[in-house]
């Protein structure tokens, strides 16, 4: 057992104990107050029939009805005592002066609280008041009411004040141990999992799932046992796409690389005339090298949610105009032609600088790939309700294969369609993905029914008022 465990025991185990002592505590001073509140006065429904049988004989037949009732009732061993002013019993009987206060006292109680009426006070013809009652029985007299042994019985408590229920609260302490096990072992059992588990993950094994072992709880050890799994998982993915893409950059690098050293071979060995080919050959690879560099940089602090200031507001409008404008000289130069219908004057909060790459990656990718003489759209339009922007870039390329429409935003990723003729690195489309996935957006692609790839970006904007300085228009 861990110290953990040892730990939900004392606690629960003290606080059940306590909880015992306290009951028991209160059970025993319950009692003591019972013994000392304990009448000498019968109080059953028989006496009190018996005392009103009694103060009708002495009212409407006299004291000598009510000697005749007495002596018929010690027959019957039922002991019934009237006493006068002066404490004098009619029949002549001994009666205990504090059995005699305890009646008066008793007859106050009943006529302020309407109780039933277990003493009565009666005036009699011969001018006397007589205080009747009965006392609790005894060994000595019986009749109805408790019994001669329930009687003794009272009197013995009485005589034994300090009785401490022992027994009920032995039952208690050992029924507290047994729970309070239990209680404990329930709590510590998936916590020992839990740091078993952790252990193995600090050692480099993410492959252990506490699923199994919780599936059975539906409380908050369940939850971080699920959270734990979900961690061990993007960990698992996390490592494993380090190692894919350090394999991808290695792959990546080493053709560019030797080029280069091939390129330097030759322009020692080549001819003065050949050699400015050659450099201009070295300077292509280096800034092949230095773009491929540049966009892992990027990558890089994308994966590492540090993209910079998210907090900007951006002009959305004004951004995609001067991006049509730089993309449509270089379209030019290639008989191609881009198209744009952007009339979306909201700001959007990020990153312009991370924002303004997203889009011109998806732009450039679509003007290299679109044919020869054809025209790429960009179209803008606002949900106001939602509060989002969707834009759509279009061209008429080769589009992508279906089954690799979901595949294209992974990293160094290249369509079996435009690999042979591509000079990227299949970089551009995932920082796009991330650049828009931590701008709350999302980025998806789809084939057009007539040809060509349709790239949908959507994103959140701010306020349904234009932005400050938007009159542009494309």
């Amino acid at each position: 057992m861990g110290r953990l465990f040892w730990k939900f025991f004392f606690f629960i185990a003290i606080a059940q104990i306590t909880a015992t002592f306290g009951v028991g505590v209160l059970f025993w001073i319950e009692n003591l107050e019972r013994n000392n509140r304990s009448s000498e006065i019968d109080l059953s429904p028989p006496a009190s029939f018996m005392i009103r049988s009694a103060a009708a004989t002495l009212q409407f037949g006299g004291a000598e009805a009510l000697r005749s009732l007495i002596n018929e009732g010690r027959q019957n061993r039922l002991q019934l005592y009237a006493v006068d002013e002066e404490n004098k019993d009619l029949m002549g009987r001994e009666v205990s002066p504090k059995l005699v206060e305890e009646a008066r006292a008793l007859l106050k109680t009943e006529q302020r609280q309407q109780q039933r009426r277990v003493v009565e006070l009666v005036k009699a013809a011969n001018g006397h008041s007589y205080l009747m009652f009965i006392p609790a029985p005894s060994e000595e007299f019986g009749g109805p009411g408790p019994g001669p042994r329930e009687g003794r019985h009272m009197r013995e408590r009485g005589q034994q004040p300090l009785f401490f229920p022992t027994m009920p609260i032995a039952v208690a302490l050992v029924a507290s141990m047994v729970f309070a096990l239990l209680l404990a072992w329930y709590f510590s059992y998936p916590i020992r999992h839990l740091k078993n588990a952790f252990a193995q993950a600090a050692s480099g094994k993410l492959d252990m799932e506490l699923e199994p072992v919780m599936s059975s709880r539906s409380d908050e050890l369940a939850d971080l046992g699920r959270d734990f799994d979900a961690m061990t998982t993007k960990l698992r993915t996390l490592m494993e796409s380090q190692r894919r893409l350090l394999h991808d950059v290695s792959h990546e690098l080493r053709s560019p690389i030797a080029r280069l050293q091939m390129a330097i071979g030759l322009a020692r060995v080549q001819d003065k005339d050949k050699l400015d080919l050659t450099l201009e050959r070295i300077e292509r690879e280096s800034v092949r090298m230095d773009k491929l560099v540049g966009e892992l940089l990027t990558l890089s602090r994308l994966e590492a949610n540090v993209p910079g200031s998210m907090e900007e507001p951006i002009a959305i409008q004004a951004m995609l105009a001067d991006m049509i404008n730089d993309a449509s000289f270089e379209a030019g130069a290639n008989g191609k032609h881009i198209e744009g219908h952007i009339d979306c004057r909201v700001q959007i909060k990020g990153n312009p600088e991370l924002l303004y790459r997203a889009i011109e990656n998806v732009l450039r990718n679509a003007i290299k790939h679109t044919e020869a003489g054809s025209t790429v759209q960009i179209h803008a339009q606002l949900d106001e309700i939602n509060k989002l922007l969707h834009l759509s870039i279009l061209d008429r390329g080769p589009g992508v294969p279906e089954d690799e429409l979901n595949s294209i935003f992974e990293l160094f990723f290249r369509s079996s369609r435009t690999k042979s003729n591509s000079s990227g690195h299949g970089l551009g489309l995932s920082i796009a993905r991330r650049i828009v996935d931590a701008h709350s957006g999302f980025i998806r692609a789809a084939n057009r029914r007539d040809g060509g790839l349709r790239v949908d970006i959507t994103l959140p904007f701010m306020a349904d008022e234009p932005a400050k300085g938007q009159t542009l228009e494309s």
